[in-house]
């Protein structure tokens, strides 16, 4: 593996799951970071836990292009430029398309795409004179659609786009491009979906084979930093889920129509009965710290 140590990567939701294990397992290996969330406490916690000469821990929201560029330029400040960035932060939301918040799904895809947009704006021009790589951060679900998870879904297929294009417009400026494509990792994300809904639990029981399986952050954490060390065109976590990307015009087919709708009769409805009485579309963490992105005193 090629060494990682004084590196600097810029990570994006570092302050929990994904973000947090893979910043601490990048610390390890001699790796500066710039970590940026929105969720202030937290992130703070990480930064002293990795130490001032390891951590710069910047409160920001993704979706805020000017707060990107103000934490971008801290890191710079501080550790003299960026050589990798882990476009991590994303949210999804639940409910179908008749149900669902329509300001919560905004709120996915402002975060989840625009989100990665900033962040990837904000970092490229160091990033270009350090030719260095920026991993996007995209799911399975860029490949295989499920029903109630919709902004998700088509926040991760954009995502996923937008790094293949972003590849094209920065190879011959030495700078690689990668995507990670993950299925279920026990994160807040998965594990808030899975005690606010039965129904969540339903549908990832109703899923064929491997598909409903749960892999720990820690796996996550060690995939993402080998995709970093190697500078990977894919990151696929676990390793089966390249398959789909190669058999994603099958999934999306009749054929896994099939396979995918059977359970929706079922599970939607109920899916749909417990957004109503939960009264939001999305993990309460989530509807807590969008007040922090609104107000952020």
């Amino acid at each position: 593996m090629p060494t990682l140590r004084n590196k600097v990567a810029l990570v994006t939701g570092a302050a929990r799951g994904i973000g947090a294990e893979t910043s601490r397992a990048l610390a390890r290996k001699g790796v500066k970071l710039i970590l940026i969330d929105l969720d202030a406490e937290p992130l703070k916690a990480l930064a002293t836990e990795l130490g001032d000469g390891v951590a710069l821990a910047v409160a920001a929201d993704v979706c805020d292009l000017p707060a990107m560029q103000k934490a971008v330029d801290s890191g710079i400040a501080k550790f003299g430029g960026i050589d990798f960035v882990l476009a991590n932060a994303g949210i999804a939301s639940f409910g179908s398309v008749m149900q669902v918040d329509p300001a919560t799904f905004k709120r996915v895809i402002d975060i989840n795409i625009l989100g990665v947009f900033h962040t990837v704006r904000a970092a490229l021009p160091s990033v270009i004179e350090r030719k260095g790589y920026i991993l996007v951060v995209s799911s399975l679900a860029a490949f295989a659609p499920a029903a109630g998870l919709t902004a998700y879904n088509a926040s991760k297929a954009g995502v996923e786009h937008f790094a293949n294009a972003l590849r094209l417009e920065v190879a011959y400026r030495g700078v690689t491009v990668g995507s990670a494509h993950m299925s279920w990792i026990d994160t807040p994300l998965v594990q808030d979906a899975k005690d606010d809904l039965t129904s969540f639990n339903q549908f990832l029981a109703s899923l064929p084979g491997p598909l409903g399986k749960t892999t720990s952050v820690d796996a996550c954490a060690a995939a993402f930093v080998d995709g970093l060390a190697g500078r990977k065109r894919r990151v696929y976590v676990p390793r089966w889920v390249g398959i789909f990307a190669w058999l994603k015009a099958v999934v999306t087919s009749r054929i896994g129509d099939r396979t995918l709708m059977a359970p929706v009769p079922r599970i939607l409805p109920l899916m749909d009965e417990e957004v109503v009485k939960l009264g939001r579309s999305t993990s309460a963490r989530n509807v807590a710290l969008d007040d922090v992105a609104v107000d952020p005193k």
